[in-house]
């Protein structure tokens, strides 16, 4: 069964290093989301599993067994690139019975294997026209029942949305994660998208830089990321520099800038100590005591307003007010912010400061 094991791979182009010392295990029938900004090493990575780089340092396992110099054509696995890849010159069926004519398999199951997957996917109508007539979504589909085809138990998605409009990206992240899941299937599905790899996986791996960050579950990770740029990167966060004054068993109280005080979750540290507080702005309220800010800006955002304020510690500040309640609010307002305590993470404050911590690259 395929079960995926890096142990110490890193990937150099000359000088530049794309990735470094990735340790990573992924268990069969999991769906793992390699999820980071552009440039981070997901590409890269992916493809050294598939074959397609060889790693510089390290070893790639797939089901125990050392892929060194394994061609992909050896590796048992389905492939879905980022860039739509049919062969415009035969029609639906032909190309979803690409891997099964390949493998030489018998006539019967080259008539049925490709139909299966073509009802799996919705598409078994189309099976006569090409590629050209069907649209991004369609096509999308196509590729990936003719991966499915092939026999593969390991399947690898490399950005198989970024292409399509957001309603087509939306309907069929759904259709990915119950296919694949029905199925039985290892699946490494690389995204940028957070929304994209909290929605299908089982477990993200927040890359940055060529290395892992983190990995968690995706509940995990909004909820209690371990890292300052994990807080930052999974959804949205609010970031406050400040000294701790007091810590206690169920609390840790922070002075800011402006020297207010304000609550977070207890943590290990002392006072004295410079730390970042991390609140979600769901988790803001306006409220008659706390943070005193100005609202500098208001956000129509369909079901709830944004509301942007810049706090007298000079930090922005972003909550969420549901509609209509949130047109109560102006900009210039003077507003007082709250949260409760569990809803604030602590971080220690990054020694290069907090926007060397957060940025992309």
């Amino acid at each position: 069964m395929p079960l995926v094991e890096l142990r110490g791979v890193s990937k150099r182009f000359g000088k530049v290093v794309a990735s470094s010392g990735i340790d990573l295990r992924i268990e069969d029938g999991e769906y793992v989301t390699i999820l980071g900004p552009s440039g981070c090493g997901k590409t890269t990575l992916i493809r050294m599993i598939a074959g397609i780089l060889e790693p510089s340092e390290g070893q790639v396992l797939i089901g125990g067994r050392d892929m060194k110099g394994i061609p992909i054509e050896e590796r048992d696995i389905g492939y879905v690139f980022q860039n739509i890849a049919l062969f415009p010159h035969l029609n639906v069926l032909e190309n979803v019975s690409y891997g099964p004519v390949v493998k030489d398999v018998s006539d019967e199951e080259r008539q049925a294997v490709p139909k299966r997957y073509l009802e799996l996917v919705n598409l078994l109508d189309r099976m006569r026209m090409f590629p050209s007539a069907l649209s991004g979504g369609e096509q999308q589909k196509v590729a990936l029942a003719r991966a499915l085809a092939s026999g593969a138990r390991l399947l690898l998605l490399d950005e198989p949305l970024s292409a399509l409009d957001a309603r087509v990206r939306m309907d069929l992240r759904y259709e990915l994660r119950r296919i694949t899941k029905d199925l039985g299937l290892t699946v490494l599905h690389v995204t940028h998208d957070q929304e994209e790899a909290m929605t299908v996986s089982d477990r993200i791996v927040l890359m940055r830089s060529g290395r892992i960050v983190e990995t968690n579950t995706p509940e995990m990770m909004y909820r209690a990321p371990k890292e300052l740029f994990t807080a930052n990167f999974i959804g949205e966060t609010n970031l406050l520099d400040g000294v701790v004054v007091a810590s206690e068993d169920d609390r840790t109280v922070v002075e800011v800038r402006d020297g207010s005080k304000v609550e977070a979750q207890p943590s290990r540290f002392e006072p004295g100590d410079a730390v970042v507080i991390s609140v979600r702005p769901e988790r803001v309220h306006a409220e008659e005591k706390g943070l005193r800010a100005i609202v500098r800006s208001i956000s129509f955002m369909g079901t709830y307003i944004r509301i942007t304020a810049e706090a007298d510690s000079e930090d922005i500040m972003g909550f969420d007010v549901r509609v209509p309640r949130g047109r109560d609010f102006n900009v210039g307002d003077n507003v007082h912010l709250g949260w409760s305590k569990q809803s604030a993470l602590v971080f220690p404050r990054p020694p290069g400061g907090i926007a060397e911590a957060v940025k992309l690259e």
